[in-house]
């Protein structure tokens, strides 16, 4: 915390130099420094390098932009507080990560088969309902700016997981997500939090004995090097949400801001397009690898799973919000999970 703190206070400076300062110090680059949990060849880290680029390019060398992948500025537990401190400027955490600090209204997201494809998403993140859902990040310091595709996860293991009744007792990895954890409960298995960075060693080690995630995140991460078995599920979603210091966002000049704000549009539909591209080659890869085996469901067992995780909507349904939910699911077509 005192680390935090000390940066924040320092950061602040920084900006405070850096916006407010008279012609002496008029050439100093205001510094917006971006911090993500994940590997820069994944959708996330294309869409956030691709910020940096516009960002800098549009507002003539006035913005700097410094981005901080792979964990290595702050892990997923401290990531959100460091922004809320100051002591970083924007963030990218996937929707997951909102809950545990007060806005469980995001945890939406993660209800298993509510969004059967990215076309459907579009409707919620670009509509009425996306916006009204990043206002609800006022309150708690910071601003939404945009959402970031990552994909459609799928489920791994060192074990085949086809039915339901595969997942009684495997120890898998989740996001900090009350839903999540209900999901993985509902199939008899067991959920455990823990930060993506450590995911891999957990695998490896066997603290955990499986995980959910896109196939570009399993690529770029190297766990199918640590699992035998990935089973294609697109039975969740993983999404991010772009979000700067409130404080630090309201204090920029109006022009500079616009010129971010347009940045910020490009980078994201440029991301978004590249995220399913950036899955598929990652799934090409990890097939060639042989490493690990895929495995398809049939109708009949993809059913299966769909039932099996069903009580999930009526377990979380107080957490979330079933007027949300229901918003949700007439907002993407009326498609039931």
């Amino acid at each position: 915390m005192r680390k935090l703190i000390l940066a924040a206070a320092s950061v602040a400076a920084l900006v405070g130099v850096a916006v407010l300062a008279g012609p002496a110090s008029a050439q100093a680059p205001i510094i917006i420094k971006f911090s993500h949990v994940v590997a820069s060849n994944t959708p996330k880290g294309a869409a956030a390098e691709k910020f940096k680029e516009l960002a800098e390019k549009y507002t003539a060398g006035k913005v700097k932009v410094e981005v901080y992948p792979n964990s290595t500025l702050y892990k997923d537990k401290e990531e959100l507080e460091a922004l809320q401190l100051g002591a970083v400027q924007m963030l990218a955490p996937s929707n997951s990560k909102f809950g545990p600090i007060g806005v469980r209204e995001f945890e939406v997201f993660d209800l298993p088969y509510i969004l059967p494809d990215l076309a459907t998403l579009r409707k919620v993140t670009d509509g009425p309902l996306g916006a009204r859902l990043l206002k609800k990040l006022d309150p708690k310091g910071m601003t939404g700016l945009a959402y970031w595709d990552n994909g459609f996860k799928e489920m791994t293991a060192n074990k085949k997981l086809i039915a339901p009744a595969d997942y009684k007792g495997v120890k898998f990895r989740i996001q900090s997500s009350k839903v999540l954890e209900a999901q993985f409960r509902s199939l008899g298995a067991i959920p455990q939090v823990m930060a993506f960075g450590e995911v891999y060693q957990a695998l490896q080690t066997g603290v955990v004995d499986g995980q959910e995630n896109t196939t570009s995140n399993v690529y770029s991460q190297k766990m199918h090097e640590v699992q035998k078995y990935m089973t294609m599920t697109n039975h969740g979603y993983i999404g991010y949400v772009v979000v700067v210091n409130k404080k630090f966002w309201d204090g920029l000049p109006a022009d500079i801001r616009e010129q971010l704000e347009k940045a910020m549009k490009e980078a994201t539909a440029y991301g978004n397009n590249q995220s399913a591209k950036e899955n598929d080659d990652a799934l090409a890869e990890i097939i060639k690898t042989g490493k690990t085996e895929i495995i398809k469901l049939t109708p009949e067992q993809d059913k299966a799973m769909r039932e099996a995780m069903d009580p999930v909507y009526k377990d979380v349904a107080t957490r979330v919000g079933q007027p949300l939910i229901d918003e949700f699911i007439k907002e993407t077509g009326g498609v039931t999970h």
